[in-house]
Parts: C-alpha cells; sequence; structure tokens
C-alpha cells in the first residue's frame, strides 16, 4: 500500500485500526459505504505464532462509523481466532472497538453523544 493511500485511509478509520486489520473489500452502495476487515494473522500478546493454529474467524459483525463524504459508513469486522496448540484453548484478542449497547464505534458514540447528549 503506498504511503499516500496508506495515510489518507487511516484518516478515514478509527485510529490504529490498520495496524491489526486488513482491508479486504469495500462496497459503495445505495444504503452507504461498507469497509470489510479481516484481523491480520499476528499472534496476540503473550503467545507465539508458532504456538497456535489458525482455526478461522468467529462470525463477522457490523458496526457503524462516521459517515464519509454523506454516506453511512460501516465497518464489516471479522476477528481471527487460534487454537493453542499445546492446551486445545481458543485464543483471541479482547477488542473494545464497539460502544457497550451499540452497534457503533466507540469513536462515533462520543461524537453523538457529545452533539445530542
Amino acid at each position: 500500500m503506498s504511503d499516500s493511500y496508506q495515510t489518507l485511509i487511516s484518516l478515514l478509520l478509527p485510529k490504529g485500526i490498520l495496524e491489526f486489520f486488513d482491508i479486504v473489500n469495500t462496497v459503495n452502495s445505495k444504503d452507504g459505504l461498507s469497509i470489510y476487515l479481516d484481523e491480520k494473522n499476528t499472534a496476540p500478546e503473550g503467545y507465539r505464532l508458532e504456538d497456535l493454529k489458525s482455526k478461522g474467524f468467529f462470525a463477522e459483525i457490523r458496526v457503524q462509523d462516521f459517515p464519509i463524504r454523506g454516506k453511512k459508513a460501516f465497518l464489516c469486522i471479522r476477528r481471527r481466532r487460534w487454537e493453542e496448540k499445546t492446551s486445545g484453548d481458543i485464543i483471541s484478542r479482547d477488542w473494545k472497538l464497539v460502544q457497550s449497547g451499540t452497534r457503533m464505534t466507540r469513536e462515533f458514540a462520543a461524537f453523538l453523544k457529545g452533539v445530542f447528549g
């Protein structure tokens, strides 16, 4: 990804998300812009990738983010899960992307709360 593209995309998405997720697709429809993100295959903190076996993804979640150019924006997120080879435990990162009680990103929910109280 070129530096200018990376800079532009990082301004449109929640801060730091591209560190852990890859954009795998975008769909621009009458309902809005959907950005599809898959978690990168990098080991969670405290684990080594060699000790884990990829077990695919959890079910996709769809959260609303800040509108982009007057269109609704949705992040369609697939979180990765791994199996620890020695114990068989399922491992995943603990993400706080979604504001509790909503289907919006924390940043967007905080913005709306500030605007509408």
